[in-house]
């Protein structure tokens, strides 16, 4: 019988979830999907420690916010309650015991200093990278060197300890990653890594391997900076005899700084001007608040198909995948073995792109919103041939405003390399006249205003460059945006009359008080 495909999402609750890690859980979501299998999220909280108050939460929101829906877990629970590895302390410590009583792990007593000086001679001799491990245990204070009476008696009168893996001195090991091939280690560059602590809580290494067991985890898919970690994952599998139910792993490459140089981190989106969380965070502690793509105005959906492209490809030209689409072509063996370099301008490409699918009605309900926080009470009507208009341009919902606020309130600044390029001693009364023109249309519609417009060019013997920009200057503002003609057919032919008459009175006096600035004369 084929085993079911069971995947999990295990993250720490250290802190705000990284996009890194919104990725890991996505391809273990669309894998799972794809497969007609589970998704599980497991919350990894064995190094107390570093829990941070907030984080978990955060965690669930942040894949509720990704649409990214866990069958089992923290919150819903599920046929392996609990799911939280706090709440599964007692688990461990029976295969901990275990290992101890194969052989197959130690106690160790050494203290910090010990430990520190083990390290320190090692350096001494020129040793790049000081283990514990199969040469350095014999020297130190642990159940290998000392006598089962000794071990006894140091247990009983509760002397700190660990319970360390027993890694054979002179093997290779060899697992088969279905990203990167066969990958070989050599146990004599592998150091005897900690498993058990005497506060009762395994640490990441145990506890993983264990409830991966228990859970009936099929597939492991997590970053590259676990793949060290994988030999001493394998060698528990084969101490504590689930060898033949070990499941496939798959190490995903890592996200990249814009530059290719390094991990992405917090602080080169600090220093870019991007998120690289997926929600908004604050620390606990600091109080230090953290940006997110969500209040950022990043769709949930442009988020997630961007993410799904950082490291995988459908081996196509087409880009833009709904999730269904996504867990349909997903598969591993199309995910690279290089890292990613992230780019941010991307991210807001997907997201431009996601905008301009959306039917004017959701644009119009979620600008709707912006709208009201700013007093402004239009109908659903204008704001939807607003939101049309503007659809193409726009990058966030937040453009429609920021780029168009002309829409809905009169400029009351004028961009200034316009005026001086464009604006010349006869602007105004050409503008009077036009304005004269303009107040003669009855059928006030774009084609109407578009063919007075150039008839009137024609009549007074001007180029388009001459008269556009003002005309586009005194009713936006600005020197860009849409057609200006669908602008005054949505403004309406009061407001442009209006606009004008205002333009010409404001430009005016900044332009006489300009010249009196430079021109100052001293009695």
């Amino acid at each position: 019988m084929e085993k079911k495909v069971r995947l999990r999402f295990a993250p720490s609750p250290t802190g705000a979830l990284h996009i890194g890690g919104v990725r890991t859980a996505l391809f273990n979501y669309l894998f799972a999907k794809k497969h007609n299998g589970d998704f599980i999220l497991r919350i990894e909280d064995t190094d107390q420690n570093r829990y941070v108050e907030g984080a978990e939460k955060y965690i669930i929101e942040s894949l509720k916010w990704c649409n990214i829906n866990f069958d089992e877990g923290v919150g819903i629970g599920g046929d392996f309650a609990p799911y939280r590895q706090s709440e599964r302390k007692k688990i461990y410590k029976k295969y901990a015991d275990k290992l101890l009583k194969e052989n197959f792990a130690y106690y160790a007593f050494d203290t910090s200093e010990e430990l520190e000086k083990m390290r320190a001679d090692l350096r001494k001799a020129k040793v790049k990278t000081p283990q514990y491990n199969g040469i350095t245990r014999l020297n130190m204070r642990n159940s290998l060197t000392l006598s089962a009476d000794e071990v006894k008696k140091l247990l009983d009168n509760n002397v700190p300890y660990v319970i360390r893996i027993k890694i054979p001195r002179n093997e290779k090991v060899k697992i088969y990653d279905i990203i990167r091939g066969w990958v070989e280690f050599h146990s004599s560059k592998l150091d005897d890594k900690v498993i058990f602590k005497s506060d009762g809580m395994p640490t990441y290494h145990l506890a993983n391997v264990v409830d991966d067991h228990l859970m009936k985890i099929s597939h492991v898919i997590r970053g590259e900076e676990w793949l060290p970690s994988l030999p001493t994952h394998k060698l528990l599998y084969q101490y504590l005899g689930w060898e033949k139910d070990m499941p496939e792993f798959a190490h995903l490459p890592l996200l990249l700084k814009p530059n290719g140089k390094g991990k992405l981190s917090k602080r080169d989106g600090d220093k870019m001007g991007f998120p690289v969380f997926p929600l908004r965070w604050e620390d606990p502690k600091t109080k230090e608040i953290s940006s997110g793509y969500k209040e950022d105005g990043y769709f949930s959906d442009a988020f997630v198909n961007m993410l799904a492209f950082l490291g995988w490809n459908p081996g196509t030209t087409k880009e833009l995948f709904s999730m269904e689409e996504l867990i349909k072509e997903f598969s591993l063996e199309r995910v690279g073995k290089s890292g990613s370099k992230f780019d941010h301008k991307k991210a807001e490409w997907f997201n431009q792109n996601y905008l301009k699918r959306k039917s004017n009605e959701e644009l119009t309900n979620l600008f709707q919103v912006i709208l009201k926080e700013k007093n402004h009470n239009f109908s659903d009507e204008y704001v939807s041939k607003v939101c049309n208009s503007m659809k193409d341009r726009a990058v966030f919902i937040k453009d429609f405003w920021e780029q168009a606020s002309y829409f809905f309130k009169s400029p009351t600044k004028y961009d200034k390399k316009v005026i001086k390029k464009k604006w010349k001693k006869e602007t105004p009364e050409i503008l009077n006249e036009l304005k004269i023109k303009v107040q003669k249309i009855e059928n006030f519609n774009k084609m109407e205003i578009e063919k007075v417009f150039k008839n009137f060019l024609e009549e007074k013997n001007l180029k388009m460059g001459q008269l556009l920009n003002v005309f586009r200057l005194a009713l936006t503002g600005l020197s860009f945006g849409p057609s200006i003609f669908e602008i005054c057919e949505l403004i309406k032919k009061e407001e442009v009359i209006n606009r004008i008459e205002k333009s010409i009175e404001i430009i005016k006096k900044k332009l006489i008080k300009k010249f009196f600035e430079k021109n100052v004369i001293f009695f």
